[in-house]
Protein backbone atom coordinates (compact mmCIF):
# COMPACT_ATOMS: atom_id res chain seq x y z
CA UNK A 1 0.00 0.00 0.00
CA UNK A 2 2.81 2.39 0.94
CA UNK A 3 4.58 1.65 -2.35
CA UNK A 4 1.38 2.40 -4.30
CA UNK A 5 0.94 5.72 -2.46
CA UNK A 6 4.54 6.72 -3.15
CA UNK A 7 4.19 5.78 -6.82
CA UNK A 8 0.97 7.80 -7.04
CA UNK A 9 2.68 10.87 -5.57
CA UNK A 10 5.58 10.46 -8.01
CA UNK A 11 3.16 10.25 -10.93
CA UNK A 12 1.31 13.29 -9.61
CA UNK A 13 4.54 15.29 -9.31
CA UNK A 14 5.44 14.30 -12.87
CA UNK A 15 2.04 15.42 -14.12
CA UNK A 16 2.39 18.77 -12.37
CA UNK A 17 5.82 19.31 -13.91
CA UNK A 18 4.43 18.54 -17.38
CA UNK A 19 1.45 20.87 -16.95
CA UNK A 20 3.75 23.62 -15.71
CA UNK A 21 5.92 23.29 -18.81
CA UNK A 22 3.02 23.50 -21.26
CA UNK A 23 1.54 26.49 -19.42
CA UNK A 24 -1.71 24.78 -18.43
CA UNK A 25 -1.36 25.88 -14.82
CA UNK A 26 -1.16 29.55 -15.78
CA UNK A 27 -4.31 29.29 -17.87
CA UNK A 28 -6.14 27.40 -15.11
CA UNK A 29 -4.97 29.97 -12.55
CA UNK A 30 -6.39 32.83 -14.62
CA UNK A 31 -9.69 31.01 -15.06
CA UNK A 32 -9.95 30.22 -11.35
CA UNK A 33 -9.13 33.82 -10.42
CA UNK A 34 -11.95 35.03 -12.64
CA UNK A 35 -14.33 32.56 -11.01
CA UNK A 36 -13.59 33.41 -7.37
CA UNK A 37 -13.56 37.17 -7.97
CA UNK A 38 -17.21 36.99 -9.00
CA UNK A 39 -18.32 35.85 -5.53
CA UNK A 40 -17.83 36.93 -1.92
CA UNK A 41 -14.26 36.46 -0.78
CA UNK A 42 -13.41 35.14 2.69
CA UNK A 43 -12.13 38.02 4.79
CA UNK A 44 -10.05 35.89 7.16
CA UNK A 45 -8.08 32.86 6.01
CA UNK A 46 -6.02 30.76 8.40
CA UNK A 47 -3.58 28.10 7.24
CA UNK A 48 -1.72 25.23 8.90
CA UNK A 49 1.63 24.93 7.11
CA UNK A 50 2.08 21.17 7.25
CA UNK A 51 4.33 18.72 5.43
CA UNK A 52 7.70 20.50 5.23
CA UNK A 53 9.69 17.58 6.66
CA UNK A 54 7.88 14.94 4.61
CA UNK A 55 8.42 17.02 1.47
CA UNK A 56 12.15 17.17 2.24
CA UNK A 57 12.24 13.40 2.80
CA UNK A 58 10.58 12.77 -0.55
CA UNK A 59 13.19 14.95 -2.25
CA UNK A 60 16.04 13.39 -0.25
CA UNK A 61 17.25 16.74 1.06
CA UNK A 62 17.92 17.97 4.64
CA UNK A 63 14.71 18.63 6.58
CA UNK A 64 15.67 22.27 7.17
CA UNK A 65 15.55 22.87 3.41
CA UNK A 66 11.92 21.77 3.53
CA UNK A 67 11.21 24.43 6.15
CA UNK A 68 13.22 26.99 4.20
CA UNK A 69 11.27 26.37 1.01
CA UNK A 70 8.07 26.35 3.04
CA UNK A 71 8.94 29.83 4.32
CA UNK A 72 9.27 31.00 0.71
CA UNK A 73 5.78 29.68 -0.07
CA UNK A 74 4.41 31.41 3.05
CA UNK A 75 5.57 34.79 1.71
CA UNK A 76 4.02 34.06 -1.65
CA UNK A 77 0.82 32.98 0.10
CA UNK A 78 0.57 36.38 1.78
CA UNK A 79 1.04 38.09 -1.60
CA UNK A 80 -1.69 35.97 -3.17
CA UNK A 81 -4.07 36.84 -0.34
CA UNK A 82 -3.30 40.54 -0.71
CA UNK A 83 -3.94 40.31 -4.45
CA UNK A 84 -7.34 38.73 -3.74
CA UNK A 85 -8.26 41.43 -1.24
CA UNK A 86 -8.31 39.11 1.77
CA UNK A 87 -8.01 41.30 4.83
CA UNK A 88 -6.73 38.92 7.51
CA UNK A 89 -4.31 36.00 7.27
CA UNK A 90 -3.26 33.77 10.15
CA UNK A 91 -0.43 31.28 9.63
CA UNK A 92 0.39 28.43 12.03
CA UNK A 93 4.17 28.11 11.85
CA UNK A 94 5.22 26.49 15.15
CA UNK A 95 3.12 24.86 17.85
CA UNK A 96 3.80 24.36 21.54
CA UNK A 97 4.00 20.62 20.76
CA UNK A 98 6.82 21.27 18.28
CA UNK A 99 9.09 21.98 21.26
CA UNK A 100 9.03 18.22 21.87
CA UNK A 101 11.25 17.66 18.84
CA UNK A 102 15.02 17.36 19.29
CA UNK A 103 16.78 20.45 20.64
CA UNK A 104 18.84 20.68 17.46
CA UNK A 105 15.78 20.72 15.20
CA UNK A 106 13.92 23.24 17.37
CA UNK A 107 16.93 25.57 17.44
CA UNK A 108 17.40 25.38 13.67
CA UNK A 109 13.73 25.96 12.89
CA UNK A 110 13.50 28.93 15.28
CA UNK A 111 16.71 30.33 13.81
CA UNK A 112 15.16 30.08 10.35
CA UNK A 113 12.01 31.81 11.59
CA UNK A 114 14.20 34.59 12.95
CA UNK A 115 15.86 35.00 9.55
CA UNK A 116 12.47 35.23 7.89
CA UNK A 117 11.21 37.71 10.49
CA UNK A 118 14.14 40.01 9.71
CA UNK A 119 13.32 39.77 6.01
CA UNK A 120 9.65 40.45 6.73
CA UNK A 121 10.56 43.60 8.62
CA UNK A 122 12.09 45.04 5.45
CA UNK A 123 9.38 43.82 3.08
CA UNK A 124 8.10 46.92 1.28
CA UNK A 125 4.81 45.34 0.33
CA UNK A 126 4.05 44.93 4.00
CA UNK A 127 4.19 48.69 4.38
CA UNK A 128 2.65 49.55 1.03
CA UNK A 129 -0.38 47.39 1.82
CA UNK A 130 -0.44 48.59 5.44
CA UNK A 131 -0.31 45.09 6.94
CA UNK A 132 -0.32 44.93 10.71
CA UNK A 133 1.79 42.01 11.96
CA UNK A 134 1.04 40.35 15.27
CA UNK A 135 2.60 37.30 16.90
CA UNK A 136 0.21 35.06 18.84
CA UNK A 137 1.28 32.29 21.18
CA UNK A 138 3.46 31.66 24.24
CA UNK A 139 6.03 34.20 23.11
CA UNK A 140 7.97 33.91 26.38
CA UNK A 141 9.06 30.40 25.30
CA UNK A 142 11.00 31.79 22.32
CA UNK A 143 14.68 32.80 22.27
CA UNK A 144 15.24 36.43 23.26
CA UNK A 145 16.66 37.42 19.85
CA UNK A 146 13.57 36.06 18.08
CA UNK A 147 11.23 37.78 20.55
CA UNK A 148 13.06 41.05 19.94
CA UNK A 149 12.79 40.99 16.14
CA UNK A 150 9.13 39.93 16.26
CA UNK A 151 8.44 42.77 18.69
CA UNK A 152 10.19 45.21 16.34
CA UNK A 153 8.00 44.11 13.42
CA UNK A 154 4.88 44.50 15.55
CA UNK A 155 5.85 48.01 16.68
CA UNK A 156 6.66 49.15 13.15
CA UNK A 157 3.28 47.99 11.81
CA UNK A 158 0.98 48.58 14.79
CA UNK A 159 -0.47 51.70 13.18
CA UNK A 160 -1.65 49.81 10.08
CA UNK A 161 -5.25 48.68 9.75
CA UNK A 162 -5.80 47.75 6.09
CA UNK A 163 -4.65 44.15 6.46
CA UNK A 164 -3.61 41.85 9.29
CA UNK A 165 -1.00 39.08 9.41
CA UNK A 166 -1.03 36.88 12.50
CA UNK A 167 1.94 34.60 13.06
CA UNK A 168 0.99 31.73 15.37
CA UNK A 169 4.29 30.62 16.92
CA UNK A 170 4.76 28.65 20.13
CA UNK A 171 0.99 28.52 19.83
CA UNK A 172 -1.54 26.07 21.24
CA UNK A 173 -5.30 26.53 21.25
CA UNK A 174 -5.73 24.98 24.68
CA UNK A 175 -2.95 27.17 26.10
CA UNK A 176 -4.67 30.24 24.65
CA UNK A 177 -7.96 29.35 26.36
CA UNK A 178 -6.20 28.62 29.66
CA UNK A 179 -4.35 31.96 29.46
CA UNK A 180 -7.65 33.74 28.82
CA UNK A 181 -9.30 32.01 31.79
CA UNK A 182 -6.36 32.93 34.01
CA UNK A 183 -6.55 36.61 33.01
CA UNK A 184 -10.29 36.66 33.64
CA UNK A 185 -9.77 35.13 37.09
CA UNK A 186 -7.17 37.80 37.88
CA UNK A 187 -9.48 40.60 36.77
CA UNK A 188 -12.38 39.17 38.78
CA UNK A 189 -10.14 38.92 41.85
CA UNK A 190 -9.07 42.56 41.36
CA UNK A 191 -12.72 43.52 40.79
CA UNK A 192 -11.99 44.87 37.31
CA UNK A 193 -14.84 42.73 36.00
CA UNK A 194 -17.68 40.86 37.68
CA UNK A 195 -18.66 37.24 37.07
CA UNK A 196 -22.01 38.39 35.68
CA UNK A 197 -20.19 40.23 32.90
CA UNK A 198 -18.44 37.11 31.63
CA UNK A 199 -20.05 35.85 28.42
CA UNK A 200 -18.74 34.71 25.03
CA UNK A 201 -18.20 38.29 23.90
CA UNK A 202 -16.22 39.23 26.97
CA UNK A 203 -14.22 35.97 26.84
CA UNK A 204 -13.21 36.80 23.25
CA UNK A 205 -11.59 39.99 24.56
CA UNK A 206 -9.06 37.91 26.52
CA UNK A 207 -7.89 35.77 23.60
CA UNK A 208 -4.67 36.38 21.65
CA UNK A 209 -6.75 37.52 18.67
CA UNK A 210 -8.76 40.13 20.59
CA UNK A 211 -7.22 43.01 18.64
CA UNK A 212 -8.58 41.79 15.29
CA UNK A 213 -11.72 43.28 13.74
CA UNK A 214 -12.66 39.72 12.74
CA UNK A 215 -10.90 37.07 14.88
CA UNK A 216 -12.95 34.21 13.41
CA UNK A 217 -11.46 32.60 10.28
CA UNK A 218 -13.95 32.16 7.46
CA UNK A 219 -11.73 29.46 5.98
CA UNK A 220 -9.03 27.25 7.51
CA UNK A 221 -6.70 25.39 5.16
CA UNK A 222 -4.46 22.50 6.16
CA UNK A 223 -1.95 20.94 3.81
CA UNK A 224 -0.28 17.47 3.74
CA UNK A 225 -3.49 15.42 3.76
CA UNK A 226 -3.90 15.45 7.54
CA UNK A 227 -7.51 16.16 8.55
CA UNK A 228 -7.38 17.74 12.00
CA UNK A 229 -6.84 21.19 13.52
CA UNK A 230 -4.07 20.14 15.93
CA UNK A 231 -5.12 22.76 18.47
CA UNK A 232 -5.25 25.62 15.97
CA UNK A 233 -7.61 28.47 16.94
CA UNK A 234 -9.91 26.15 18.88
CA UNK A 235 -12.21 28.93 20.11
CA UNK A 236 -12.16 31.00 16.94
CA UNK A 237 -12.75 28.10 14.52
CA UNK A 238 -16.18 27.07 15.84
CA UNK A 239 -17.91 27.95 12.55
CA UNK A 240 -14.95 28.11 10.18
CA UNK A 241 -15.13 26.23 6.90
CA UNK A 242 -12.35 23.63 6.75
CA UNK A 243 -10.39 22.61 3.67
CA UNK A 244 -7.86 19.77 3.83
CA UNK A 245 -5.51 19.50 0.85
CA UNK A 246 -3.42 16.46 -0.11
CA UNK A 247 -0.36 18.52 -0.96
CA UNK A 248 2.71 19.23 1.17
CA UNK A 249 3.13 22.90 2.05
CA UNK A 250 6.28 23.46 -0.08
CA UNK A 251 4.26 22.27 -3.12
CA UNK A 252 1.37 24.64 -2.38
CA UNK A 253 0.52 26.83 -5.38
CA UNK A 254 -1.75 29.77 -6.01
CA UNK A 255 -4.26 27.48 -7.72
CA UNK A 256 -4.48 25.48 -4.48
CA UNK A 257 -5.49 28.67 -2.68
CA UNK A 258 -7.95 29.56 -5.43
CA UNK A 259 -9.52 26.10 -5.34
CA UNK A 260 -9.87 26.30 -1.55
CA UNK A 261 -11.53 29.71 -1.85
CA UNK A 262 -13.86 28.40 -4.55
CA UNK A 263 -14.79 25.45 -2.30
CA UNK A 264 -15.55 27.92 0.50
CA UNK A 265 -17.70 30.01 -1.83
CA UNK A 266 -19.71 26.95 -2.88
CA UNK A 267 -20.63 26.06 0.71
CA UNK A 268 -23.62 27.45 2.57
CA UNK A 269 -22.58 28.61 6.00
CA UNK A 270 -25.30 27.81 8.53
CA UNK A 271 -23.65 28.82 11.85
CA UNK A 272 -25.37 25.94 13.64
CA UNK A 273 -28.80 26.64 12.15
Amino acid sequence: MLFKEQRFRCNLLGLRAFLRVVGAYRLYERWLTGQVEKRDMPQHIAVILDGNRRWANEHSIPYLNGHRYGAKIAKEFLEWCLDLGIRTVTVYVFSTENFQRSNEEVERILSLIEEEARTLRNDQRLHESRVRVKTIGKIDLLPESLRRILSDVEKETEGYDEHYLNIAIAYGGRAEIVDAARKIAEDVAEKKVSLNEIDEGRFRDYLYTAYLPNPYPDLIIRTSGEERLSGFLLWQSAYSELCFLDVYWPDFRKIDLLRAVRTYQQRKRRYGR
